[in-house]
């Protein structure tokens, strides 16, 4: 089997009679998606995923395929593999993913592609389609302490709402953006920016997202934030009660009092209990703030983007008191944010004044350790949508049974060929990492909708009772002769599942 790796500008197939219809004057109607295009020749729709191609309804961007090498018992090896002379026995395996593939636009029509395919000597049918998503968004983790904005604050794109902050999570600050409300529920203005914002952030593109009474940031799935024109390094090691926990027997013997600066929870060493445990003399210091349980303190300072995700820039003004009684001159003391980027050495003087001094070397070794200990800061983007009416349409004509057959795990799902999160509960809602899918991968329809792969593999038996679109059913080498010459092979990720392997199960229990 020789396929071409890219999409090529001829051997297109012809989708007329699968995805439209031909009219007087070489016109092409589309009807891959409610706003039902009349292409004329030359010219694409307005989603620009197909096209008019000499009176024929083509699609612009190629079906994709992915692909493994396997050795004979099923080792995976490079794609140079098996060429030479003397060289392992090998076999190819294709799956046929949903990029390029075409939607069920009306719902009652088969899905694009049903292929029938063997695994392991199992019998598989897997269902090819793009969805149209209109009730569709996107989760944003950003690794940082900085303080993007007040929770529940709007994000805006050119001036259009496209989301808010919602609650922080672990060393990362969490957006939602998208959702059906922006994409249909305001303007058409809005709407249209909504869209765009989330096809360039599934097709891991950067953009600039403006959040109400905060800050500027830089999205791109799988790089690091910039947050208004800085682009940031680490993720906290942990709160600054954690930080105290993980590193305070290091601390030991260098200095005699360590204070990590939070937003959430500044830690006092001397207090907290891992100082205790060590036996630690009290060091007299006080900060500001509210404790919460001995060496953990709340509210010590605002959110910014200082020192710890706070509005300090510098640390000795946490400072409240120093008790007389409890605090000596000579007394070393630290201070340092929770990623290490920001840190001061201070030694008590004789009147009781914290100075700054010269760092130790032991002192900086415990800095770089809490710095080496901080993962890289990453945006993590994840997909989020609801498989609804067209997609469970084109699967079965009974869609509640492949909805329990999902949630039974009898049917795999994945987008792209990449595994997805399934959320409990009714229908099939879903989230996957755009990282993980082939580029390109996403598309849209200015209804406004996202468009995005989605494949459901089962069990060939499992998919009769489901009440499946048996007759719509091909095999695999059927399909991928019909697209020889137009498919764009990628490779599959070795440290994904290959997504043709069948789910556990058989459906023999099914209602």
């Amino acid at each position: 089997m020789n396929l071409s790796r890219e999409s090529s500008a001829t051997g297109r197939a012809d989708m007329t009679e699968r995805f439209g219809a031909r009219e007087e004057g070489g016109i092409v109607r589309c009807d891959a998606c409610p706003v039902l295009c009349r292409i004329r020749p030359g010219r694409s729709g307005a989603c620009g995923r197909y096209a008019n191609e000499n009176g024929a309804l083509v699609r612009t961007d190629p079906v994709v395929l992915l692909e493994r090498v396997r050795a004979e018992g099923g080792a995976v090896v490079p794609f140079a593999a098996g060429g030479r002379e003397g060289a392992l026995v090998t076999h190819r395996d294709l799956f046929v993913t949903g990029i390029g593939a075409g939607t069920t636009y009306p719902d009652y029509k088969p899905a694009p592609f049903i292929v029938a395919s063997r695994y392991d000597g199992i019998d598989t049918v897997t269902v090819v389609s793009e969805g149209i998503f209109s009730y569709c968004g996107v989760k944003v983790k950003i690794d940082t302490d900085r303080h993007l904005g007040p929770e529940t604050a709007t994000i805006r794109v050119e001036g259009e709402p496209v989301g808010h902050v919602t609650t922080a999570e672990y060393g990362s600050q969490m957006l939602s953006i998208g959702g059906v409300r922006h994409l249909t529920g305001g303007s058409k203005r809005e709407g249209t920016v909504t869209c765009e914002t989330l096809l360039r952030l599934c097709n891991g593109e950067p953009v600039e997202l403006s959040i109400e009474g905060g800050a500027q940031v830089v999205v791109q799935a799988g790089a690091a934030p910039i947050v208004d024109g800085r682009r940031e390094e680490r993720m906290r090691v942990g709160c600054g009660s954690a930080t105290i926990g993980i590193f305070a027997k290091q601390w030991y013997g260098h200095v005699d009092e360590v204070i990590v600066v939070d937003d959430h929870i500044t830690g006092v060493l001397t207090e907290h209990q891992a100082g205790r445990c060590l036996g630690m003399r009290p060091s007299g210091i006080r900060i500001e703030g509210r404790r919460s349980t001995p060496g953990r303190y709340f509210h010590v300072a605002r959110p910014g983007k200082g020192w710890g995700g706070t509005d300090i820039t510098d640390p000795l003004s946490i400072v409240r008191e120093i008790d007389r009684q409890l605090a000596w001159p000579g007394m070393r003391v630290l201070f340092t944010s929770t990623t290490g980027e920001d840190a001061l050495f201070c030694l008590l003087d004789e009147d009781f004044r914290l100075r700054e001094a010269e760092m130790p070397e032991a002192v900086r070794q415990t800095i770089e350790r809490i710095a080496e200990n901080c993962e890289p800061s990453l945006c993590s983007v994840l997909f989020m949508a609801g498989a609804g009416g067209s997609l469970r349409a084109g699967v079965t004509e009974n869609p509640v049974r492949l909805t329990r057959s999902v949630h039974r795990g009898e049917t795999r799902i994945t987008m792209g060929g990449a595994p997805v999160y399934l959320w409990p509960g009714g229908g099939i809602t879903i989230m996957v990492d755009v990282t993980q899918l082939p580029r390109r991968a996403f598309g849209y329809v200015p209804t406004p909708a996202l468009v995005a792969p989605i494949e459901f593999t089962l069990p060939t038996s499992l998919y009769a009772q489901i009440g499946g679109h048996v007759a719509a059913v091909e095999p695999l080498a059927e399909v991928v002769a019909r697209y020889r010459e137009a498919a764009r092979i990628e490779p599959a990720d070795p440290a994904l599942p290959w997504p043709g392997q069948p789910p556990r199960g058989d459906g023999a229990d099914l209602p």
